[in-house]
């Protein structure tokens, strides 16, 4: 049995092959009366789509059609299913891996475990699997904007260059979406161009890191033990095929720090307008809790697993896309070592693209545990 569906109160189930005529999603738990465009989830599903230098010259339509759980404009509380439909496949490409296993790819470990794989680029282990999960996700943020809660991605570093961080001069977030890297930086966006063209010329790829910016969110949002609110959105993350690594806030640099130094210190009643700008005041708090703000950041907005109310900031590592078009040498269903240089079309490094499913990610945890939390407490 695979597993298809995320969430417990707001859920998503995907469907769909790579090559297979659709793809798509159901989307249940979301209350009625929400307002809901179609061109929204088109925005952000234009922005997972190819283009580029870095991107696939597998060029998607995605063009998405609702087909139930709207009427006239709002969500009906009944499940919202989303197609999409497939109209660039070249499965051909693929004939020549029937019996191959591809280095860096689920193609052995899917196979071993179910017996039968679909080699047509992939099947459900293809990044075109998170199509679904993008329009989902701008259900979600529609969910999440009613509440003033915002989500930012952005493209950090790619192939070990790395761009100016929210905290250094020249940091634009508008400027992600203007160039097709989605780097917060023009310059460093041309020093990634070069290196990526370079990497096209001698058949490799390169992996990179997204960073990942909520604001807006209330003090309270999570479980203390097995639903912690960073422990599920760590579990959403990985869940994407490329992830290798997540971290939030300070990350690995607080093993290197000290107790005095990596504590966020509260303040109740903190007016600093630096900080207060990046979170609103909290909502009605239990009788006799302050309504607190924290000087720094370095728990990236989480603590016992809540929320603190300020911006969930995290960073996610993405590895280098495994179709490259390198000899390689590689195992076929024998067990017979043989030599592979593999064809078709493929993304140089997926990283700009993954910002808007990094996005649809948290967003859909978001949402989720903020239906959860309405239901924790009278």
């Amino acid at each position: 049995m695979i597993r298809n569906t995320f969430g417990d109160l707001f859920t998503v189930t995907t469907f769909g092959e790579s090559h297979g005529p659709a793809m798509g999603c159901v989307v249940d738990g979301c209350p009625a009366g929400l307002p809901l465009d179609i061109e929204i989830i088109r925005r952000d599903l234009q922005r997972r789509r190819p283009g580029g230098p870095a991107a696939t010259t597998r060029i998607e339509a995605d063009e998405p059609e609702i087909l139930s759980g709207v009427f006239q404009g709002k969500t009906l509380g009944t499940p919202i299913a989303i197609l999409i439909r497939n109209t660039s496949q070249r499965s051909t490409d693929y004939d020549s891996l029937r019996d191959l296993y591809r280095p860096g790819h689920a193609d052995w470990t899917w196979e071993t475990k179910y017996g039968v794989r679909d080699h047509r680029g992939g099947g459900r282990s293809s990044g075109r699997e998170t199509v679904g999960r993008v329009a989902a996700g701008a259900i979600a943020k529609v969910l999440l904007a009613s509440s003033g809660i915002t989500i930012r991605a952005w493209v950090a570093a790619i192939a070990g260059i790395a761009a100016p961080g929210p905290e250094d001069p020249g940091f634009d977030l508008d400027e992600a979406e203007r160039n097709l890297l989605r780097v917060p930086h023009q310059e460093t966006a041309d020093r990634i161009l070069a290196e990526i063209e370079r990497l096209r010329a001698s058949g490799d790829s390169a992996g990179g890191i997204v960073c990942c910016s909520t604001t807006g969110l209330p003090p309270g949002l999570g479980e203390p033990v097995f639903g912690k609110l960073d422990a599920r959105i760590a579990s959403a993350m990985l869940s994407l095929g490329a992830v290798k690594g997540i971290e939030f806030g300070a990350g690995f640099k607080a093993a290197e720090s000290f107790g005095s130094e990596q504590n966020d210190r509260p303040i109740p009643g903190y007016t600093n307008p630096a900080v207060d700008l990046r979170r609103p005041r909290a909502p009605i708090l239990p009788e006799g809790i302050p309504d607190i703000r924290y000087h720094t950041n370095n728990a990236g907005g989480v603590l016992g697993g809540i929320s603190t109310g300020m911006p969930l900031e995290f960073r996610v590592a993405f590895k280098p896309v495994p179709s490259i078009m390198q000899q390689q040498k590689t195992t076929d269903r024998r067990g017979i070592v043989r030599k592979l240089v593999i064809r078709g079309r493929h993304d140089i490094c997926i990283v700009p693209r993954a910002v808007p499913v990094v996005e649809a990610m948290t967003a859909l945890v978001l949402a989720d545990l903020l239906l959860l939390q309405r239901a924790s407490r009278v």
